[in-house]
């Protein structure tokens, strides 16, 4: 698609997340066994045809830029394609990005250089598989100047989203930025219709709207605050039902803002369901990532005789048990876990060992670290708090390189 440049926007701090994001940013955060969160959304733009990607970064941008070069220079330059890191350029004044609008803005003259009609914004911190040629199509059926992927969620999960009414024809009436009090879509008063953050504008628009909020005393610099409100009166925004019966992945109607620790765990337990809502074994929609030659996982007896056990997890490659028992959880590469261990509801990041007779339950093990025989973690909540993040939800999390007294 020559005539469509996509930007990504991977610039955010994070802070929700935070510890996994002391170091790195949200869309480089480990998912999944051997993904990054960012694999997704650029997962979907090679699928659906879009090779000409500008991914603005920002805040602790070295593991993601490690990424992007190690597991996405697939793209062919002479053929116009590329995946591009923009760091913050300093062209506005000597600013950082000031907000989603303004992160484009900044880079107005890359989309200038780039000759393309249409201009699809995704953030880099979702999990969801999508078409977007599909919405792209359906934008150009609608002469639309601005599209905005959406979805229906229970009422009062809408605070965090941007809300919106639609006409017969699909066109947005309104549209509020996480309202205290979400409007209910007219079908259904419990459910209310929300934007996923994926828009598609028409070039000249996005340009022009971006130069006018700029200028503007107090803007948020924001699209769902003050771009997206002052294009509705023209008439020509439209909605696009997520889950549609468009597209190659019709139907597929999974979708997850993995911002915070509950919700990052959530979504990797989701993958540990019979049949998981994200199916990551589909085979004409591969996930691609980047990853690292390591040997396969394996199970080993122990100098005890105990035998290494694995139920309904996820293991990656490089992987060692000897002699421990998982359950329901999620090991990344290269984990050594030793003699007794049980790990029961975790999720284990790259690098980590467990030594012997270790009990983790709940909880979530950044990379490098190194956890001492006989250690509980999941189990005293009094204690873990001395040490470690608790979420809301009780998830407990020991960042990365974590030394252990």
């Amino acid at each position: 698609m020559q005539d469509t440049l996509t930007v990504l926007l991977a610039g955010g701090v994070g802070s929700r997340l935070s510890p996994l994001t002391d170091d790195r940013a949200k869309p480089a955060v480990p998912f999944g066994g051997k993904y990054r969160i960012i694999d997704f959304t650029l997962t979907n733009c090679l699928h659906s045809g879009l090779r000409q990607i500008l991914v603005l970064t920002q805040y602790k941008s070295h593991s993601l830029q490690k990424h992007l070069r190690d597991g996405w220079s697939i793209f062919n330059p002479e053929l116009g394609e590329y995946i591009t890191v923009v760091p913050p350029q300093m062209r506005k004044g000597g600013k950082w990005y000031e907000g989603t609008a303004d992160a484009i803005f900044h880079n107005l003259w890359l989309l200038d250089r780039s000759e393309a009609k249409y201009v699809i914004v995704l953030s880099g911190d979702h999990v969801y598989r999508m078409d977007y040629a599909a919405m792209l199509d359906a934008h150009k059926e609608n002469d639309a100047e601005l599209t905005i992927a959406c979805m229906d969620v229970p009422r009062q999960q809408a605070t965090e989203f941007g809300v919106m009414a639609t006409d017969e024809l699909g066109r947005i009436a309104s549209f509020i930025e996480k309202p205290v009090d979400p409007p209910s879509m007219p079908s259904n008063p419990d459910r209310s219709l929300v934007s996923m953050g994926v828009y598609i504008f028409n070039m000249d628009v996005l340009r022009d709207a971006l130069t006018k909020d700029a200028q503007v005393e107090g803007s948020k610099h924001d699209f769902g605050k003050d771009i997206i409100p002052k294009l509705l009166p023209n008439g020509r925004s439209y909605a696009y039902q997520f889950g549609s019966d468009r597209g190659r992945v019709a139907k597929d109607s999974y979708w997850r803002d993995v911002g915070t620790i509950d919700s990052f765990y959530e979504a990797n337990m989701d993958l540990l369901e019979p049949v998981p809502p994200m199916n990551l074994y589909q085979a004409d929609w591969k996930i691609r990532t980047y990853a690292s030659q390591n040997p396969p996982a394996r199970t080993v007896s122990s100098a005890t005789g105990n035998e290494g056990i694995f139920i309904n997890s996820i293991i990656s490659n490089g992987v060692v048990n000897s002699g421990g028992s998982v359950q329901h959880s999620i090991i990344s590469s290269n984990v050594r876990i030793n003699d007794s261990a049980t790990i029961v509801d975790s999720i284990l990041f790259d690098d980590v060992e467990v030594g012997d007779g270790c009990q983790l339950v709940n909880c979530i093990i950044d990379k490098h670290v190194k956890i001492p025989p006989h250690t509980q973690i999941g189990i005293n909540r009094v204690e873990d708090a001395k040490r470690f993040h608790i979420s809301d939800k009780g998830i407990v999390v020991v960042p990365e390189s974590y030394k252990f007294s």
